[in-house]
């Protein structure tokens, strides 16, 4: 059975850690989910392919159908990987905005591992006092482990062994099982509930006694 993992990336820039950071932690995801032999695909998100439809869907009520697709992309997902830069100790107002025009309900009981970037780690509790609040509103499950990766966190090379480069890779697998056993112990997002009037045996076995 094949779980579909959505990942939001709120980033502006080319290249950008935020998206960086969304990549670490969707294939840590991936890495999770198979080892609990879930197959998964991975659709991510690009909120700067999107910024100039999304502001006209606030005006005009009606989303591109690229943006219909994003939309769909994150509401049909069995699992979700929000990601944003941090401004003025909050997410940005991209990010901000995609959840705005979801659909209500879209993120119902949606797993979710939240991720931001910012230049220091003093914003990491951002986090808590506005991304857990706001996707929790949204009725999401958000796991209890955030990841905050700082500008410096990027700045090392990947074999890197120093101590201070641990904290960043344990979080981001500490998050990726929570998100993955969440997602492995539920029914696929959209399908269809049991239908407790359903038959168990054949009708024609039954006549037949």
């Amino acid at each position: 059975m094949t779980r579909r993992i959505a990942v939001v990336s709120g980033g502006l820039g080319q290249p950008s850690t935020t998206r960086l950071l969304a990549d670490r932690m969707s294939a840590a995801v991936e890495r999770a989910l198979r080892a609990e032999g879930q197959d998964v695909t991975v659709d991510v998100v690009d909120l700067r392919e999107h910024a100039q439809d999304l502001t006209t869907m606030l005006l005009t009520g009606f989303p591109s159908a690229a943006l219909k697709a994003a939309l769909d992309t994150v509401a049909t997902a069995d699992g979700l990987i929000a990601v944003t830069p941090i401004f003025s100790g909050s997410y940005s107002g991209l990010f901000k905005t995609f959840f705005d025009v979801l659909d209500d309900g879209a993120l119902d009981g949606m797993p979710v591992l939240a991720g931001a970037t910012a230049g220091t780690a003093r914003h990491s509790l951002a986090i808590d006092h506005a991304i857990r609040p706001l996707l929790t509103y949204l009725h999401a499950f958000v796991v209890p482990t955030g990841v905050f990766g700082a500008t410096e966190d990027f700045g090392r090379s990947a074999g890197s062994t120093s101590e201070d480069a641990v904290p960043l890779g344990a979080r981001i697998d500490r998050g990726a099982r929570e998100l993955a056993g969440l997602v492995a112990a539920r029914p696929p997002r959209g399908a269809a509930p049991a239908d407790p009037f359903a038959l168990t045996v054949d009708f024609e076995d039954l006549l037949r006694g």
